[in-house]
């Protein structure tokens, strides 16, 4: 099962892969932890990407394609991949589709998670965690028992992340709407497509997900 997961910020991307991920046996690729092992590992296409990034150049698709073939020819992929940040572009879109049909492969689905901008905004700058056992909390919808004190160790520091601000979401959003959601016609195309509400509570998205996956 080959899959691409898209979304905007705070969709839950990251939650419901990691559940994809232990209920498939498949492994969920990040482009940004790949190209950190790339550049780690000093291959050619790490040494190359390195340089670009150190210039403060972009990795261009063509590397990025690169090392998304490299890395699901590894023996942990065997049984398939959820793609989580990639593809951004119609170009990587159709460099991936043709990536994978040079290896005899293909995907099963993109995921679409869709999210109302309004209530994701909210749902993102209320966050905020114990800054001892890193226990997550909402100033709305998941407050402490008792205001102040942490469920579960009982601290009473908190701690918000700071790109979790109004200004930030909604540039992540825009961008997101830009750059991204074209992409989403590409596969509906190709009835790759399919759309899970983000905004309903997680354990619904993760059945919705599995009646999708089978």
């Amino acid at each position: 099962m080959n899959l691409v997961f898209l979304g905007p910020p705070g969709a839950g991307k990251g939650t419901q892969a990691k559940r994809i991920e232990d209920r498939y046996s498949i492994v969920q690729l990040s482009t940004g932890d790949m190209l950190r092992a790339e550049v780690t590992s000093g291959s050619d296409l790490g040494v190359e990407a390195k340089g670009l990034m150190e210039a403060g150049k972009l990795v261009s698709d063509e590397m990025i394609i690169s090392i998304v073939a490299n890395r699901i020819d590894q023996d942990d992929c065997k049984n398939g991949f959820i793609l989580d940040g990639f593809p951004r572009t119609v170009n990587q879109a159709e460099a991936l589709t043709d990536m994978l049909e040079q290896k005899g492969l293909k995907l099963t689905y993109c995921v679409s998670l869709k999210v109302d901008d309004e209530l994701l905004v909210a749902r993102i700058t209320g966050r905020y965690t114990c800054a001892k056992c890193g226990q997550g909390y909402h100033d709305e919808f998941e407050k402490p028992s008792k205001e102040g004190v942490c469920d579960k160790c009982g601290a009473t520091e908190f701690s918000r992340r700071a790109d979790d601000n109004e200004e930030t979401v909604r540039s992540r959003l825009e961008a997101y709407h830009n750059e991204t959601a074209p992409i989403l016609p590409y596969y509906e195309e190709r009835d790759l497509l399919r759309t899970v509400d983000g905004m309903a509570p997680i354990d619904e998205v993760t059945k919705e997900l599995n009646a999708i996956l089978g």
